[in-house]
């Protein structure tokens, strides 16, 4: 007998931020940090920009619209922040 099997993305709860990390709180209990320094519009934001975010797509992902900057959960999952990498 097989059994169906759902999956389902990883959808973002809340989001903190500091002045060096961006951590993203999943459905699933897990959280997602990644450096500050991936996403120079966060970076270089005022904390109030910073605080105000919302939740696009139910979770799939978070925008800050006074510094027009939107993050995926899955781009975090895969490591993927804004900054250009070194070729």
């Amino acid at each position: 007998m097989s059994t169906l099997q759902i999956e389902t993305e990883p959808l973002a709860t809340d989001v903190r931020m500091d002045d060096i990390r961006l951590t993203v709180t999943l459905d699933d209990g897990r959280e997602l940090s990644a450096p500050l320094e991936w996403f120079p519009r966060l970076r270089n934001a005022t904390p109030a920009a910073r605080d105000n975010w919302r939740l696009i797509g139910l979770g799939e992902g978070i925008h800050w619209p006074d510094v027009d900057e939107d993050i995926s959960v899955l781009g975090l999952l895969a490591g993927r922040g804004a900054r250009r990498r070194a070729a």
